[in-house]
């Protein structure tokens, strides 16, 4: 994450037994990253009553027993958190990084070239585009941990379908407004969809559920569609640094 110091926040209450931590600067990438640490060090300070706290773009939403602590309570530990924050040099978790392999269109892009057609460029432009960038991993959404990000550097926002889709099948590569995601399993979804990953991102029988977090960074890698076969069932798994993208399997 970010080597920031902590953004200014606002506290709301949210219900008898949860508080909503919106952080204030103006800076997107600060606020992103006050919440996130904020929401580490929460996780981490043995607070009797703290059930945990879950960090989005720009806020967090801190659950907690109201039988055992209060919101006021839970208010001077965000207090404690910001100020410990402050003062200390650690960044955060080290990002690590996942090459995703994707089939662009056909079956598995249905909307590629409406999407195309919508923006005024070409499909190959709208493949470059999604592929040419690295994407931060802002929060985890539903269902099933999907990898939220920013978008791609589309000219104009994309829109949502009218008509969602009642099942988008896991792997599926979407892009919606200013946003794009990795779908882990079968739900309904109403995002454009302009590809699938063969990998597995979602492992009922692993702890976490899913290998990324938070600060890790993807990477789109378009491939044929003859070589979907050679991915599928492998589980997405990090990368270090500078190394050679996944191989594909004899």
């Amino acid at each position: 994450m970010p080597a920031l110091l902590p953004s200014p926040v606002e506290v709301y209450e949210s219900g008898d037994a949860a508080l909503r931590v919106v952080a204030t600067s103006g800076d997107a990438e600060q606020n992103w990253a006050t919440v996130h640490r904020l929401a580490e060090w929460l996780d981490g300070c043995g607070a009797e009553g703290l059930h945990g706290a879950v960090p989005t773009y720009d806020s967090v939403l801190i659950e907690f027993d109201a039988l055992t602590v209060s919101a006021r309570q839970i208010r001077a530990f965000v207090a404690l958190g910001l100020r410990q924050l402050a003062l200390s040099t650690d960044d955060g978790a080290t990002p690590r990084e996942f090459d995703v392999p994707v089939v662009y269109g056909g079956t598995f892009g249905p909307d590629l070239e409406f999407l195309a057609e919508y923006e005024g460029i070409s499909v190959d432009d709208v493949v470059r585009i999604h592929s040419s960038k690295e994407y931060v991993i802002r929060c985890l959404g539903a269902p099933a941990g999907s990898p939220m990000m920013d978008g791609p550097d589309f000219p104009i926002p994309v829109p949502r379908l009218k008509d969602p889709r009642l099942s988008v099948p896991a792997g599926a590569v979407a892009v919606a407004g200013r946003q794009a995601v990795i779908a882990p399993a079968v739900a309904p979804g109403g995002w454009q969809v302009i590809g699938q990953t063969p990998l597995t991102l979602l492992d009922l029988g692993s702890d976490p559920l899913v290998p990324y977090r938070p600060g890790d960074v993807l990477r789109f890698r378009p491939i044929p569609e003859e070589e979907f076969a050679q991915y599928e069932g492998q589980r997405m798994e990090a990368r270090l640094t500078g190394a050679r993208p996944l191989e594909t399997t004899p």
